[in-house]
């Protein structure tokens, strides 16, 4: 089936088909998608961009057909976006954009035209991974989240490392599974995705490392904490919250 692009600021994919279900993530404006199978008033999807797949409500199913749109750009910001009928959208950072005209400071997909009230920066930054990260700093969590209005820990993660450029799954544990491994907290750099297990050793959290003693990442919010080879020590509790597991570094990065 042809590829979708998805028209809503973003919607939420559940794990099954109902309002009851739990969300476990999102799929964000100008994102591809296909349809995979369909129950009632739901219809069940694969988000082209990280592979996830999940339940979506008709109702929220707004998009562009896909033809020749393959010139995109990603949105290292929230912006406020008009298009030809005079409707007023933000759309988040990550999002992503077609045929972007600089001189006119405006996207098209098909015949739709959205022209944005500022100046629009796309992806990569010119910044570090990790200021990048701290602009997202008090986010609130929430659990399948992608935005900045609520995420988490790899939602956080996976957007961070978007806007630079670079893919990566939607979970925690699929994430450790890329780059290559660092054995040491000591010779671990800015940038680099340090993974957390539970009793069980599984992958349940992952953070971005700021320096040798802080990493940024999304529990309760998006926040900083210390960080040794033990691993997260919050300051506020005088515990350590998070076990270290694994480092993982990207090619390039």
């Amino acid at each position: 089936m042809d590829s979708l692009i998805c028209a809503n600021i973003f919607v939420p994919l559940r794990i099954g088909p109902s309002h009851k279900s739990e969300q476990g993530s999102q799929i964000l404006f100008g994102e591809k998608y296909t349809i995979i199978d369909k129950s009632l008033n739901w219809i069940r999807v694969r988000n082209e961009f990280d592979g996830y797949e999940g339940w979506l409500d008709k109702d929220h199913h707004l998009f562009f057909e896909s033809r020749e749109e393959n010139s995109s750009d990603i949105i290292v910001k929230p912006v406020r976006f008009t298009d030809d009928r005079g409707n007023r959208l933000i759309l988040e950072a990550g999002s992503v954009i077609y045929n972007f005209n600089k001189d006119r400071n405006s996207f098209t997909i098909g015949n739709n035209t959205f022209t944005a009230d500022e100046n629009l920066l796309t992806s990569p930054p010119d910044e570090t991974l990790s200021q990048t990260a701290k602009r997202f700093l008090n986010c609130p969590y929430l659990w399948g989240g992608r935005t900045s209005r609520g995420m988490d820990c790899s939602g956080f993660t996976q957007l961070v490392y978007k806007l630079h450029g670079y893919s990566l799954p939607r979970d925690s544990f699929e994430q450790a599974e890329v780059g290559e491994t660092v054995s040491f907290l000591d010779e671990a750099r800015e940038g680099d995705l340090l993974f957390f297990d539970n009793e069980r050793g599984i992958i349940t959290h992952v953070g971005v490392l700021m320096d040798k003693d802080y990493i940024i990442h999304c529990s309760g919010k998006v926040r900083t904490d210390r960080i040794d080879h033990q691993g997260i020590f919050s300051q506020g509790t005088n515990t350590y919250t998070h076990r270290l597991r694994t480092i993982k570094r990207l090619c390039n990065v």
